[in-house]
């Protein structure tokens, strides 16, 4: 088939790679546009428009979905994986057979922009990839092929991801030879549950919470937009942790065994084993405790 493909991410790679060497041509590539970026706020290309780049093959960045009309009318098929625009149905349409959507979750379940990170911020120990036919709802669409994966406990997003990520050339060939020969796909069934996009705001720690659920949170956000919290008025990341036996208030951090503490609701505890600090780098969470050379009774959240 002669198809385009719409993506931004990284996380597309591994698909884009694999149809590069299939019998498939891929006719075109869409990526949003570059976007100010660092200190000096360049212009930044997309990881995707980079890689079309790369390998030299038409790229378009529309400002607006309604620049694709035109542009993808002669295509056989669109995919998108993390592409990150609401396609109209009048652009859906435009492919002899539509677009279509790799997800990484199994749909019905975490439809929306953040499915890996909700999966682990909700205990689940399950999930997967699905591939869609595009419809104007949020990923409403039926199913053409899933692909299922165990979550390993010490799992951030970011590593789950990149699992989901190798599942996805498979899913997508198995829907690409539906397309091909003509096979329906098959409409969504369960109960429907929603990934909105993770604020800055509610990756805040509130350490009231069980370890359990401060750790799946400290898991599900990594690495964006991170658990955070704040210590002597400065903000500090927490990239990982680890459940652990111990006594202390909400909040108290305390270095025992050589490992920082922190203190939890229900009168449970973690230890933070990486942070990164204000304007650091990570590091262990350990060692930045030692360099702070705290008082005994020191917390998060506090100016002291």
């Amino acid at each position: 088939m002669r198809i385009g493909v719409a993506a931004t991410p990284e996380i597309a790679f591994a698909v884009l790679n694999n149809l590069l060497a299939s019998h498939h041509e891929i006719a075109l590539v869409i990526s949003q546009p570059d976007r100010p970026s660092g200190r000096g706020r360049a212009l930044k290309p997309t990881p995707v428009s980079l890689w079309a780049i790369e390998n030299e093959l038409p790229l378009h960045r529309p400002s607006s979905p309604h620049e694709l009309k035109g542009i993808v009318d002669n295509l056989d098929l669109v995919l998108t994986i993390g592409y990150g625009v609401l396609l109209p149905a009048s652009i859906l349409s435009l492919p002899k057979f539509g677009f279509i959507n790799l997800h990484f979750s199994l749909l019905p379940a975490y439809r929306g922009a953040a499915p890996a990170q909700r999966a682990i911020e909700a205990g689940e120990s399950v999930t997967g990839v699905s591939v869609f036919a595009l419809e104007p709802g949020m990923d409403t669409g039926p199913i053409y092929a899933t692909a299922s994966l165990l979550i390993k406990a010490h799992w951030r997003s970011k590593e789950l991801l990149a699992e989901l990520a190798l599942l996805g050339p498979q899913a997508v060939s198995d829907a690409f030879s539906s397309i091909e020969n003509n096979l329906k796909p098959t409409p969504q069934t369960g109960t429907p549950s929603m990934a909105p996009k993770i604020t800055k705001e509610e990756a805040e720690i509130d350490w009231n919470q069980s370890s359990e659920m401060i750790l799946r949170k400290i898991r599900a956000f990594y690495s964006s937009p991170m658990a955070w919290s704040t210590f002597r008025n400065q903000p500090i990341k927490l990239t990982s942790a680890k459940l652990y036996d111990a006594e202390l208030a909400p909040s108290q951090l305390a270095l025992l065994d050589g490992e920082l503490v922190v203190g939890c609701g229900l009168g449970t505890a973690l230890v933070l084993t990486s942070v990164i600090p204000a304007g650091k780098k990570e590091m262990s969470a350990a060692d930045w405790l030692r360099g702070l050379r705290i008082e005994k009774g020191a917390y998060f959240g506090t100016s002291a």
